[in-house]
């Protein structure tokens, strides 16, 4: 089974800290460990979230998972992409949490992205 990144869009204080408590006793039983760790990621509200995911970067993120790249410019190439507009995505997602850099270059330590949408009317 993949790792699955846990996004949710629009929580409020009272969500996050249950959300928190909830995976902390869950961590003691065991269910969460180094081997069987959880991702997960939080946006204010889901402009910001479309904001930093645009079809793009998506497309970007995809590239990375399949085929991690050493370098920006080597991502750039294989994407048929502008390196400066390619630079721009990565720093995107990186700022978010959504792409991890390193001396190895680029990756992402997730299979699938699960989207938790709330948006008040």
């Amino acid at each position: 089974m993949g790792k699955d990144l846990k996004i949710h869009i629009g929580e409020d204080l009272d969500e996050f800290g249950r959300q928190f408590v909830d995976a902390w006793h869950r961590a003691e039983r065991g269910e969460i460990t180094d081997a069987n760790p959880e991702y997960h990621l939080s946006f204010e509200n889901f402009a910001t979230f479309a904001a930093v995911m645009t079809p793009k970067r998506l497309e970007l993120l995809r590239h990375v998972h399949r085929s991690p790249p050493r370098s920006i410019r080597a991502l750039a190439q294989a994407l048929g992409r502008d390196y400066r507009r390619v630079h721009a995505d990565v720093e995107a997602l990186v700022n978010a949490g959504l792409l991890d850099r390193d001396a190895d270059g680029l990756r992402t330590d997730y299979d699938t992205v699960h989207l938790d949408t709330r948006i008040a009317l």
